[in-house]
């Protein structure tokens, strides 16, 4: 693989990359309407961007829902970025976040298509496919005090 740089940012530091390609992933090539993509609370998460060869590729965030579960969101990766393991990268990133804050349960609402992914993170299913954005979705749960 090329020059892959996984970092945590805040918000404010790199909100045109991310909005860039949340809105390239989401709203240009899925149809997500913006207000229910950019819904207030990414200054209050914690913000992942990978950079291929120094250009801004993908990003997730996390959010810290009590001192116990965090969820992590807006898994967004770039058409040309796809295929090479970043999401995967991205999504241990998060991972290894959220345990270095002593969490014990991360969930995330993984688009259906990717759950595979998320189950070789050793995320399970939890409950019925459900549509999010009118795109289908599955709760999923990763209990890190196990891991």
């Amino acid at each position: 693989m090329s020059d892959l740089i996984i970092k945590t940012v805040t918000y404010s530091e790199e909100s045109p990359v991310i909005q860039a390609i949340r809105r390239s992933v989401f709203q240009a090539e899925q149809g997500v309407d913006p207000t229910l993509d950019f819904d207030g609370q990414d200054e209050t998460a914690e913000q992942i961007v990978a950079y291929l060869d120094n250009v801004p590729v993908g990003t997730a965030r996390i959010r810290y829902l009590d001192s116990k579960t965090a969820k992590i969101e807006r898994l967004a990766l770039l058409p040309a970025a796809r295929g090479r393991g970043i999401g995967k990268k991205i999504m241990e990133k998060a991972l290894d976040a959220a345990a270095h804050r002593n969490i014990q349960d991360v969930v995330i609402h993984a688009q259906e298509y990717v759950k595979g992914l998320h189950l070789k993170l050793g995320f399970v299913e939890e409950g019925e496919t459900f549509l999010e954005g009118e795109i289908p979705h599955i709760k999923m749960r990763k209990n890190l005090s196990s891991s």
